[in-house]
């Protein structure tokens, strides 16, 4: 299969989700997991937000009772109290700071033309357009009427003198504005904590069900995916996710809630007006909409080319020995650069789509609303009789109306990070929705060793045979051998004997009862393989002959070692057993590996062992040594032995010849020689090629 091929089958399987609904529903319900953090997380949110918007409705009573409350009618009082002004020889008290009942004297006003105040020593009969004269008299005008007062300007001193009474109900206001923004940078940390909290755990838990769902997919998966891409969803994909919970949903929580909340104050200043900026609802929903198809588009490709970037990776680092032997950096550069070509390519695209749909356009909308109130707030509207609001509502107005558009940026500039995680969680969905089977704790007592193969036919595609009618027996301890030339079908025998796969047909018995009706798990409990290429994981020699089982004890794994002849390497490491392991073992030998693995496999006293071609990459001494070892660990197990070289499986007690998925000859090793068949031409080669060598070193012929 090409590389595009590869690149296409990661799109194809992308594809297969849902839709976009089914994700969203999914992340909700792994949501739901951790939901009362996430109610916390909510409701102090809702607190912060509520605090932080009372600011604008302290600022409007600032504004219109304590600062433009000095253009409220005043009277004369009676006596001195808190709320009393003196001013030339009499006492002055604004209007709204008489008590019910409380007698009144004459009205006076004081009015602010340009940065001066004025005092005029009676009522006034409209307010509109303020100026002075030359006489210093105060000329108002408003729809072709003007009326003229007598006044005097106040001095520095006076006007601090009427403002003195609402110091003190400033000053508190002031606190309870500061008390009101501590309490919400509390509730807003807490918020913050509880969400992010709440995500930490969602994700821990998702990528613990992709962990395990890896475990519970069967081996033929793996055969069509390779591990980078895997590795992708598991880290960078549930990570895109987790900041679909951290910040994305954070900052539209915050954002809907704000919002929310301002067009509700909006409405309360003035409804008129908070009824036109709801037209910035629906513009939002519909950008998010065509952002979203836009976007997504783009993003399945960005996250399925850095899948196969991470397999492009991981696949060179595993065989860079075998690129630099074939001198191929140049090569897998230039299929590197294609992936990262096109990855480049489509995060330009998704950037040009964010610079057109981001900030910018914000700015724009954002403007339009600002003409509309200057548009709708005239000058000659905020004063008079008729006017439709005060001073202080303006500004809360104003206010708000900043305020509206900061969640709306917000909530923007997180659309490419939430149509980055909806693409991810949708390639996390699909890999936890492929069929796989449950992990089994289910223990069965040892098994005795019959194996029996009846008419199994298997195929690794569809129509390709690999194996066509095989059957054969075995009994317990016995053991048995299969030889031919490569792709004969040797390999595949043994992996539906540890059920790696199922056969197409036909059945595999153990102690009489089919393979396919016992749990893989229990199944494998009774069984060892050692592989031709072992596999050892970062750690040291004794964890890798244990495999993290306690029952497996330190002595029975140095026991396990012995027994397949390991003193020898054991005094080589200078730890010994405690000899740390890198990944896959690069700082042991090929014989040191294999010493392990087959130590491995004995440690857990398996009833059926499988040897596939386990001595073929070890040298000939060590193989030597494992043989003698062999001859005292395969009694009382049934062995299976997958071999190229057909000196080493001499003393097997059935010997199965393949070819072409078909068993051709079957017999022990005199049975086969006397038959002078395939394996005598086998044998014959192979003998032959053995003298050979030993001749030219001066040694004595083999002899059968």
């Amino acid at each position: 299969m090409s590389a595009e091929d590869f690149f296409q089958q990661d799109l194809d399987i992308d594809r297969r989700s849902a839709g976009k609904r089914a994700t969203v529903r999914r992340l909700v319900r792994y949501a739901m997991l951790h939901k009362w953090q996430l109610l916390i997380a909510i409701a102090m949110l809702a607190v912060a937000v509520g605090t932080n918007l009372a600011g604008p409705f302290v600022a409007k009573r600032l504004i219109d009772v304590h600062i433009s409350g000095i253009e409220q009618p005043w009277y004369e009082a009676s006596g001195p109290d808190a709320w009393t002004v003196e001013y030339g020889g009499r006492l002055y008290k604004r209007a709204d700071h008489f008590a019910e009942g409380e007698a009144r004297g004459g009205e006076v006003r004081i009015l602010q033309i340009g940065r001066d105040y004025y005092f005029i020593p009676q009522a006034i009969a409209f307010d509109g357009m303020r100026s002075v004269d030359a006489e210093g008299r105060v000329v108002i005008g408003k729809d072709g009427r003007t009326a003229v007062y007598p006044a005097e300007r106040i001095t520095e001193e006076d006007i601090f003198r009427f403002y003195r009474p609402e110091v003190d109900g400033m000053v508190r206001l002031c606190l309870f504005y500061f008390g009101l923004t501590v309490l919400s940078a509390f509730f807003a940390y807490g918020q913050r904590y509880w969400l992010q909290a709440a995500a930490n755990r969602i994700i821990f838990r998702m990528r613990n069900d992709v962990f395990a769902q890896v475990n519970r997919l069967p081996v033929r998966f793996f055969d069509n995916l390779p591990a980078g891409k895997i590795v992708s969803r598991i880290t960078n994909d549930t990570e895109a996710i987790r900041e679909l919970y951290v910040t994305v949903l954070a900052n539209f929580f915050t954002g809907g809630v704000n919002m929310a909340g301002i067009l509700f104050a909006m409405f309360l200043l003035d409804a008129r007006l908070a009824a036109i900026c709801l037209v910035i609802v629906p513009i939002l929903a519909a950008w998010i909409w065509i952002y979203g198809r836009f976007a997504r588009r783009y993003n399945r490709v960005i996250r399925a080319t850095l899948s196969e970037i991470n397999g492009r990776i991981n696949e060179a680092i595993q065989g860079m020995s075998v690129i630099r032997a074939f001198r191929r950096e140049k090569k897998i550069e230039e299929e590197f650069e294609a992936y990262n070509l096109r990855n480049f390519v489509y995060k330009n695209k998704l950037l040009t789509l964010n610079s057109l749909t981001s900030w910018n356009l914000v700015g724009v909308i954002r403007n339009l609303a600002y003409v509309a109130v200057i548009w709708y707030f005239g000058a000659e509207r905020l004063t008079g009789p008729e006017a439709v609001v005060s001073l202080g509502v303006l500004y809360a107005f104003v206010d708000y109306l900043n305020r509206l558009f900061d969640p709306i940026v917000n909530i923007v500039n997180q659309l490419p990070n939430l149509e980055t995680a909806l693409v991810s969680a949708e390639r996390v969905f699909v890999l936890l929705d492929e069929p796989g089977e449950d992990v089994s704790d289910e223990r069965r007592p040892r098994f005795g060793g019959d194996v029996e193969f009846r008419d199994v036919w298997f195929s690794y595609k569809e129509g390709e045979p690999v194996l066509k009618g095989i059957s054969f027996s075995v009994k317990r301890g016995q053991t048995v051998a299969l030889v031919g030339h490569t792709g004969s079908g040797k390999s595949s025998i043994v992996s539906l004997l540890f059920r790696f796969y199922d056969p197409d047909s036909g059945s595999i018995t153990i102690d009489g009862v089919d393979i396919r009706n016992i749990p893989r798990q229990a199944l494998r409990a009774h069984m060892g393989i050692v592989l031709q290429d072992p596999f050892l994981f970062t750690g040291t020699v004794l964890s890798n002959i244990t495999m993290g089982d306690p029952r497996i004890t330190r002595e029975r794994a140095a026991r396990a070692l012995a027994e397949v002849g390991g003193e020898r390497m054991l005094r080589t490491l200078p730890r010994g057993i405690d000899e740390p392991v890198l990944e896959r073992g690069s700082t042991l030998s090929a014989g040191q590996r294999q010493l392990i693995s087959f130590a491995r496999a004995l440690a857990f006293d398996p009833a059926i062992l499988i040897l596939d071609e386990a001595t073929a990459n070890i040298d000939t001494e060590t193989e030597a040594i494992i043989q003698d070892a062999l001859e005292v660990v395969k009694k009382g197990r049934t062995t299976f032995i997958v071999a190229h070289r057909l000196s080493t499986i001499r003393n097997a007690d059935l010997i199965l010849v393949l070819d072409r998925g078909v068993i051709v000859e079957r017999g022990n090793h005199e049975s086969l020689m006397a038959q002078r068949g395939r394996y005598w031409q086998m044998y014959r080669t192979q003998h032959g090629e053995a003298q050979a060598a030993d001749s030219a070193a001066g040694a004595e012929p083999l002899k059968t």
